[in-house]
């Protein structure tokens, strides 16, 4: 009785220090609120908000289904998740946070997983977005679009190693489930399996399209939530000197891995907010570029508790459990480091520098031109888009309502 009695105390005592702080700090408070809304109209929306109907529309439509089959022989034996797995990895890859934890959570509810599949696959199908790897860290913060190419495998290759790891996660609890035959992919019967996934949809179209839409849209408007929230809690604690004594103590352990002290603030900005760690990071002068690819490299594995509030309020909606998610990104921030350090000569000293050379990489070419001017015409753009979904939402839900 004891320790629930002090989890209140200390939960409620935290949340009256932050109302108190943002009495005493209100102008600081609205800057951070208005940056992470910033961020969230005009990036995460409009990059989120397509991938996420479009991947409902495929898992109603037994697309999902159908490369469930034919990847299980992949996904089973290295990972030791379904198939459809595959899907969920593909698009946590493409669109970024939390796209990976939604889908997870949709298939859970589903039952097309069980609880320790779920969070083994939840634990290496959440990560950055390559747009925000390649053209908002590297060469929005580092001005360098070579540093995007290294930062980019030590990402997507650190979550591969984490995926593998944890597939001996949970052994014990799945004794009880008998060992599955592994079969070669069969087009006949993924396309079988997948007529039999749409049959089962009896919603037309038309209710089938706004369900998406709708489903995708609230849970962006949770993601925009959890944005704000941590960005005015990052600069409260700044504004607090909270983080100044936390730094103190991260700066001893900084100096065991042979890293620089000034890394210490940046860094613990990134536990909490991964864009704004990332981002100082990239502004610190007396430390060398290999240094600051590798604390940016964990900031962007570990993803933030921003990120992981967003995780642990979709996975609250089924029995997966968030700490193995929590295990999994500090592992990942540590291989990600690991593999930005030595990955460092042959993924970026020995590439040729962009815009010195003739011939230059063309990842990098590609990321210095036509990426950059994306990314910017998104920053133009996004509020736009924002608007007119938040309107169609707005209408669809209205509809509903008088409808019943």
């Amino acid at each position: 009785m004891l320790l629930p009695k002090l989890k209140s105390i200390t939960l409620a005592l935290l949340i009256t220090i932050m109302a108190i702080a943002l009495v005493v700090f209100p102008q600081e408070s609205f800057d951070a609120s208005k940056n992470g809304l910033h961020m969230w109209w005009q990036i995460v929306f409009p990059s989120l908000l397509p991938f996420l109907i479009i991947s409902e529309l495929l898992i109603c439509f037994g697309v999902v289904s159908f490369l469930g089959v034919m990847f299980e022989p992949l996904m089973r034996p290295f990972f030791r998740v379904p198939g459809v797995g595959g899907f969920v990895w593909a698009m946590g890859l493409a669109s970024g946070f939390p796209a990976g934890a939604k889908f997870t959570a949709r298939l859970r509810l589903e039952k097309q997983l069980t609880r320790i599949e779920g969070e083994r696959l939840v634990s290496f199908t959440n990560s950055s977005n390559p747009l925000f790897i390649f053209v908002a860290v590297s060469v929005g913060f580092f001005q360098n679009p070579k540093l995007g190419i290294l930062l980019a495998a030590a990402h997507y290759g650190g979550n591969m190693i984490v995926g593998f790891i944890m597939r001996f996660y949970g052994q014990k609890e799945e004794q009880a489930i008998p060992n599955r035959i592994i079969k070669l992919p069969s087009i006949k019967a993924a396309l079988k399996q997948m007529h039999r996934t749409r049959l089962k949809e009896t919603r037309p179209f038309g209710k089938m399209l706004g369900d998406s839409v709708t489903s995708s849209i609230h849970t962006l408007l949770m993601i925009g939530g959890f944005i704000i929230l941590f960005s005015v809690i990052n600069q409260l604690l700044s504004q607090m000197n909270v983080t100044a004594l936390l730094a103190k103590a991260i700066a001893g352990c900084l100096h065991v891995f042979s890293l620089s002290p000034s890394f210490s603030i940046p860094f613990i900005s990134g536990l909490f907010e991964m864009t704004l760690g990332a981002k100082m990071t990239s502004s610190i002068s007396n430390a060398n570029l290999l240094q600051q690819a590798m604390i940016a490299s964990f900031i962007l594995a570990f993803s933030g508790l921003s990120v992981q509030a967003q995780v642990a309020s979709i996975l609250a909606e089924t029995d997966i459990r968030f700490a193995p998610f929590f295990f999994a990104r500090v592992l990942h921030g540590f291989i990600a480091a690991t593999l930005a350090y030595l990955l460092w000569n042959s993924l970026y000293v020995e590439i040729p520098d962009y815009g010195h050379a003739a011939l230059a990489f063309p990842v990098s070419q590609i990321i210095g031109d036509e990426t950059t001017t994306l990314y910017e015409q998104m920053l133009h753009l996004g509020p736009l888009f924002t608007i007119i979904s938040l309107s169609v939402y707005t209408c669809i839900i209205a509809k509903r309502i008088i409808r019943f």
